[in-house]
């Protein structure tokens, strides 16, 4: 289940709002369809991200997949966490799996984002 109070995006991150502050982690269907992630290559505080684009990556047993921004703005935190048990991601995608943290540029960009019920949609096809 998607929990209702995230938005999503059709590349499968999770986004949860804080104020000007966006938590983005992979969708617990995107870690399943992955499988084991044994690796997450994630960009360093500081680092300015755009809506759409790509600015890291997962690795798991079965592929490599990339993750996508799913707003403008600059890197506030990494999970550091899974530098060494990145597994936490397959564990608790929606919890202490979480992937970075953004500040927010464009606030009228979460608007745009997927609903959970959106999402469970564009997952059932």
């Amino acid at each position: 289940m998607n929990p209702e109070e995230l938005r999503y995006t059709a590349e499968h991150e999770w986004v949860r709002i804080d104020g000007d502050i966006a938590e983005v982690g992979i969708t617990d269907f995107a870690q399943d369809a992955l499988g084991d992630i044994v690796y997450a290559s994630l960009p360093e505080a500081g680092v300015a991200v755009r809506a759409g684009t790509p600015c890291g990556e997962v690795e798991s047993t079965k592929s490599v997949s990339e993750i996508y921004a799913p707003l403008d703005g600059a890197v506030t935190e990494r999970n550091t966490a899974l530098d060494t048990a990145p597994e936490t991601v397959n564990d608790d995608p929606y919890g202490a799996g979480w992937l970075i943290r953004i500040r927010i540029a464009e606030p009228a960009q979460v608007t745009a984002l997927l609903t959970a019920a959106q999402y469970a949609e564009l997952i059932a096809k």
